[in-house]
């Protein structure tokens, strides 16, 4: 899923592009409100974060063109400006939400996720992902949830959504580490093992009932990862 993230402040900038492509999105960065515009008309973004107060041309001023070519595209401004006239403004531009800084890293991941799951929803029927069962546990991919029997729901991010949906398409088989790194990061990214198996270990505590002895994700020693189905 693609977003682009538009903020002039680099330290900033870096860490929500961290934040972002830890969970997996597609991260389109921008430093400038211009430059904004331009990306998301060559990228066609799935969702927008906007700061407001930019050079060029600022949030809000980014958010009525953005709004002129699309009604659909969720838009998210992420501001240190604390009036309420400004929220309101920026509702009224067409924003679906507001982010407050500074904010917390959990807070932001909430919103990013709740808003992915309103693309996710609004697909045609035929392009929205299934849902699919891997032994107890109920993986809702457009929810970015998990169920396991009548437990309570499980917080997903789109990286895990796509580790579990890799390893029940290839159920039976022995995944390398290699091939999961580039299914689920991208092939121009250099495999690492050490971030891979951080998901993974992650991913057990969450869906396993006993994370040292897991039987939806095997580990197979020296070769990788399996799901037996």
């Amino acid at each position: 899923m693609r977003v682009l993230v538009a903020e002039d402040d680099l330290l900033m900038l870096a860490g929500i592009v961290d934040i972002l492509e830890g969970e997996g999105y597609e991260v389109i960065a921008a430093r400038d409100g211009q430059e904004a515009i331009t990306l998301f008309r060559e990228r066609a973004p799935e969702f927008v974060c906007l700061d407001i107060m930019m050079p060029h041309l600022n949030g809000y001023d980014v958010c009525r063109l953005i709004r002129r070519e699309s009604t659909v595209v969720p838009v998210i401004f992420l501001s240190a400006k604390s009036e309420e006239i400004d929220k309101v403004i920026g509702l009224e531009l067409g924003a679906d939400d507001y982010i407050m800084k500074p904010f917390g890293m959990k807070e932001f991941v909430a919103r990013m996720r709740a808003v992915s799951r309103r693309c996710l929803a609004a697909r045609p029927e035929a392009e929205r992902p299934s849902s699919f069962r891997m032994g107890e546990l109920d993986v809702m991919v457009g929810e970015l949830r998990a169920r396991r029997g009548d437990g309570p729901l499980i917080e997903l991010s789109l990286r895990e959504v796509k580790l579990l949906e890799v390893l029940y398409q290839n159920r039976g088989q022995v995944l390398s580490r290699d091939h999961l790194f580039t299914a689920c990061w991208g092939g121009d990214r250099y495999p690492n093992t050490r971030t891979l198996d951080q998901h993974i270990s992650q991913l057990r505590k969450k869906i396993e009932r006993d994370p040292k002895e897991p039987v939806i994700i095997e580990t197979v020693r020296g070769a990788g990862y399996r799901y037996d189905g």
